[in-house]
């Protein structure tokens, strides 16, 4: 009963948060058109490295969701540089999750959290587009970025509440549940001495939660209890932080994909971005900013106490749990196969998230000889109605960062 008293407590104290970030999360989904996007990437310089990150600090894609949407912006001319940068900014923050780290961490870890994705950011954009050759492979000028709210969503106050709380819960859901679920058995399994042997000694914390952050796959928002929870056991602030960058920008899926796109040498120059801004960023906050700025607003009393707008939070968290159950269900029980005749189905995999989808979707319309395409993400299945080249797919499809397995029977 306490571990659940303390999942009840945490789940509540993020839910207002979290409903306002996905909100927003849609608006920006819906008005700011994807064509922004490829328009400013292209060139080989530092303001395309500043807009890439610019871009993806308010964009809420989870680490799955971002790979296939940077390498189709590299398909659109994107230098490799501006890339990188956007593949570091995007997954470490977003609308909702820099208001649920406000909800848990307080107001200053809500503003460096984002300051530190920027500047890292910035940072892997300029010293990729220095020392790797930005050449031009796979580059197609294809619009597959292009905005298709205003064409496509008539009804688009109804476009944005389906992507806010709709898409973007089966995207992340999963993994926000998964991340409640560890703090909470953090917060009711480890003493609360376990992390005072690293009180004082930044350097050793940091490197513990990079050993545990760099392979595993937690999302923004998902990492958020788990740093926060860390903290309450005697963690430093800036391990923390730590946590909350490398953990949601760097997993071994991730990884292996820009590796395999973008070659090796960007890939160490990624990392390296990631590990040494959040070293640095870590050392700023734990030696040279004052310690009250990140006394977590929440404790753990408060796990076990009602607390200021208990009642609204709720409401609030049964307003969210219902909509994560929707998700759950549309996403692992719904029967959305194909069944119309004459449809080619492939099995391709890597999609875990609607903007998987929507990059696949949108990369495999451009394919001469396609007329309609549909995407099952449960089964990893891409149903192809027309007479196109398998080989244009497979190239398409591999140039995501997908794997594409050929022709299945279903």
């Amino acid at each position: 009963m306490q571990y659940f008293n303390i999942l009840f407590s945490l789940f509540n104290e993020m839910a207002p948060y979290l409903l306002l970030g996905f909100f927003f999360a849609g608006l920006l989904h819906v008005f700011v058109p994807r064509s922004l996007f490829s328009k400013y990437l292209a060139k080989n310089n530092f303001f395309s490295v500043f807009m890439a990150a610019l871009f993806g600090v308010p964009l809420p894609l989870c680490s799955c969701g971002v790979i296939p949407t940077a390498m189709a912006l590299r398909k659109e001319g994107a230098s490799k540089g501006s890339v990188i940068s956007f593949l570091i900014a995007t997954p470490q923050t977003g609308v909702d999750s820099i208001m649920a780290t406000y909800s848990l961490m307080g107001l200053p870890f809500a503003i460096i959290r984002p300051i530190a994705a920027f500047v890292t950011a910035i940072f892997g954009g300029v010293i990729t587009n220095r020392f790797v050759k930005n050449d031009a492979d796979n580059i197609t000028k294809n619009t597959i970025m292009c905005a298709d709210s205003k064409t496509q969503i008539k009804n688009k106050i109804a476009a944005v509440f389906k992507y806010g709380f709709v898409d973007i819960l089966q995207d992340i859901g999963k993994w926000l549940v998964l991340g409640i679920l560890i703090a909470g058995l953090i917060t009711y399994l480890v003493p609360e001495s376990f992390f005072h042997i690293f009180a004082g000694n930044t350097i050793l914390s940091v490197l513990l939660v990079l050993i545990l952050a760099v392979p595993m796959y937690v999302c923004a928002t998902g990492s958020i209890p788990i740093a926060a929870v860390l903290m309450l056991k005697g963690i430093s602030p800036g391990a923390a932080l730590v946590l909350l960058m490398a953990g949601p920008a760097t997993n071994i899926a991730s990884i292996l994909v820009i590796g395999k796109v973008l070659g090796r040498k960007t890939l160490v120059l990624y990392l390296g971005s990631i590990i040494l801004g959040s070293i640095v960023f870590a050392f700023i906050i734990d030696y040279f900013m004052p310690v009250g700025w990140f006394t977590l607003p929440i404790s753990a009393d408060m796990m076990h106490h009602h607390n200021s707008f208990w009642y609204l939070k709720i409401v609030a968290g049964i307003i969210l749990f219902v909509l994560i159950i929707n998700s759950f269900m549309l996403k692992y029980f719904s029967n959305n196969k194909k069944k119309l005749a004459g449809i080619n189905a492939y099995k391709i995999e890597g999609m875990h998230c609607n903007n998987c989808k929507i990059n696949i979707i949108r990369i495999l319309k451009t394919i001469k000889g396609v007329k309609s395409v549909e995407v099952n993400l449960r089964d990893g299945i891409v149903y192809i109605e027309g007479n196109p080249d398998e080989i244009k797919i497979k190239e398409a499809v591999s140039s995501l960062g997908f794997l594409f397995k050929g022709k299945t029977g279903q």
